[in-house]
């Protein structure tokens, strides 16, 4: 799915590739002799090195690349595992350079299918688990908890991107670019699908938070820096519009049994009464999906007791392919399933699930006690591009050698001390392991993304932000459009409007929000927030203009979403990126 999106777009980047090599030629052709090419270089060099700027690498000759990257300390791109321009100038012949661009689109594919994968099956309900646990309401649950979940690659981006100054146009160009293709694109299909009357005071409430973050936002892009007390009041403006969606919701509670018990002799009640707040109740529920699933899994219960064996469960928990499904699929389905296998195996060996909707809570004695040697593991490996796994204590003793050991001990004394058949009374703990075990690999998944986008924009000379408002939107959104798109057709509209302007409210707020106190956090000064020319304004400008135009003409046309209404966002998606594309091959210019 990931792949048939972006690999048209090799295209395009070839393209561009051609365009960047033949403006090159030119240069040397025309305006430095190619005897002096390393004398310019030098010179170069010297100057862009008071900067520290390693998007100008590609000013510089094919011999001097290489060294440059070495030695300019903006080119070390510590955030990662890979150093991608190293990949880009020094492993490979420059003749490589259009193979090496499309080596790493397939390589953002897999980048964006672990994202997609590791929030959908482990992260999500992990999360559905532990506010299980805490006994959240489902209004609650879902403006935190599953907006966590669903905005896991959007946030964890976000905070990558604003580790560096010049990628924090990645952040932006993501978060304006997903809010843009989310309230356009997926409003549009969503309406375009399932025409319906939206509800009208929740979907106000929404619009007018998203644009009070997008005008915030827009502040922080004019100013150029932000400050500690900007940075906790853009998280404390979530923490207001959780508390409204709280308390709109225990009115609209209280409205309904008022309602309730005063009509309780009426014998038809009109279907649009209790229209106006529905759409507080059409959070996706965390937890209300257990009779369904008890249901199913009756049909299939054998009819005479089996218990299974200690190495049966554990190779049946590993199987990612349910038969029952596999025999209802398509053949698309069942090709990227066979694709994905792997990768979900892997991560069913490092992360546990606890399902609260199962009846044993998905206890799977063997693989559990395995977690408990592999998650501590993979976190020390992965936590932070792998710095802490050749860390030694005191210089001698590795500290992935004590995580193993300690791992071994607690699971040997977990296998010893419980059954197969009954979960433990701790098995909520799992929850939090898979929670920690997860969002460590989406935060080491979301930097090697950034890092490889920020390759793609040094090699095309393309900006951060058209490739966050493209490549990493795209990605990160993509599969909540099906979702959405899915929820509409199965008869939930309102739900996938919610899940629409609900979403990127929470990725927005906290994915600047917690980028930007992150790296307060580690510099100890104010964010430096650089935007990059007009496609900023231009991005900012557009994804505003959406809003209030959402704003105005839902009203007029009486909170009913039709099928002209879909049109018209998708009209303005396809203009909006044009402008965009058109701005950035320098097509459009402010004179």
């Amino acid at each position: 799915m990931f792949c048939g999106i972006f690999l048209p777009l090799f295209v395009v980047l070839s393209c561009a590739w051609q365009v960047t090599s033949g403006s090159e030629l030119l240069r040397n052709h025309s305006g430095v002799p190619v005897g002096m090419a390393g004398r310019w270089s030098s010179a170069v060099m010297a100057e862009n090195n008071k900067n520290d700027e390693c998007d100008l690498v590609m000013n510089y000759s094919v011999a001097d690349r290489c060294a440059f990257v070495k030695k300019t300390p903006d080119c070390s791109m510590e955030d990662g595992f890979i150093n991608y321009l190293e990949l880009a100038f020094c492993l490979l012949p420059p003749n490589l350079t259009p193979l090496t661009i499309f080596l790493c689109i397939i390589w953002l594919c897999f980048l964006f299918i672990i994202l997609g994968l590791t929030a959908s099956k482990f992260f999500c309900p992990n999360l559905s688990a532990i506010s299980s646990s805490l006994r959240l309401t489902h209004n609650v649950a879902g403006v935190t908890f599953l907006a966590l979940g669903n905005g896991a690659p959007d946030i964890f981006s976000a905070i990558a991107a604003f580790s560096h100054p010049h990628t924090a146009g990645l952040a932006v160009g993501a978060l304006f670019g997903a809010g843009i293709f989310v309230t356009t694109v997926v409003a549009g299909s969503v309406a375009l699908v399932k025409p319906f009357a939206v509800a009208s005071r929740p979907f106000l409430r929404d619009v007018i938070f998203y644009m009070v973050a997008v005008f915030w936002t827009f502040l922080i892009l004019y100013r150029g820096t932000t400050t500690l007390g900007e940075t906790l009041g853009y998280l404390g403006l979530y923490v207001l519009y959780v508390v409204i969606v709280i308390i709109s919701a225990f009115i609209y509670n209280r409205q309904k049994y008022s309602d309730n018990t005063s009509v309780q002799n009426v014998t038809h009640v009109p279907a649009d009464f209790h229209s106006s707040d529905s759409s507080d109740d059409d959070v996706p529920c965390l937890m209300g999906r257990n009779n369904l699933h008890q249901e199913y899994e009756s049909e299939y219960r054998p009819l005479l007791p089996y218990s299974e064996s200690t190495s049966q469960i554990l190779l049946s928990s590993l199987n990612p392919v349910d038969n029952r499904k596999w025999r209802r699929k398509s053949w698309k389905w069942k090709v990227l399933k066979v694709l994905k296998t792997p990768l979900e195996v892997l991560l069913l060996l490092c992360i546990p699930v606890v399902d609260p909707d199962k009846e044993d809570r998905n206890w799977r004695r063997p693989l559990n006690c395995l977690h408990l040697i592999t998650a501590p593991l993979v976190c020390v490996l992965v936590f932070q591009s792998g710095v802490y796994g050749n860390y030694m204590i005191q210089g001698q003793f590795p500290l992935w050698l004590l995580f193993l050991l300690l791992g071994l001990f607690v699971s040997a004394i977990v296998f010893c001390s419980t059954s197969n058949d009954c979960p433990p009374r701790y098995h909520s703990f799992f929850a939090l392991l898979g929670f920690v075990v997860s969002a460590v690999l989406i935060s080491a998944a979301a930097s090697e993304v950034v890092s490889l986008l920020h390759m793609l924009g040094v090699v095309l000379r393309l900006s951060n932000t058209v490739l966050g408002l493209t490549l990493l939107a795209w990605g990160n959104s993509i599969g909540d459009c099906f979702s959405d798109i899915t929820i509409a057709r199965q008869g939930y509209p309102r739900m996938a409007i919610s899940a629409c302007f609900g979403g990127i409210i929470f990725n927005m707020l906290f994915g600047v929000g917690l980028g930007c106190l992150v790296q307060m956090l580690q510099t100890h000064a104010d964010v430096q927030v650089e935007p990059e020319g007009l496609l900023t304004w231009i991005l900012a400008g557009s994804l505003g203009l959406s809003l209030v135009l959402s704003f105005v003409i839902v009203p007029l046309c009486r909170f009913h979403l039709g099928r002209a209404y879909g049109i018209f966002l998708l009209i303005f998606y396809v203009i909006f990126l044009i402008i965009a594309l058109l701005t950035e091959f320098g097509k459009i210019r402010v004179t």
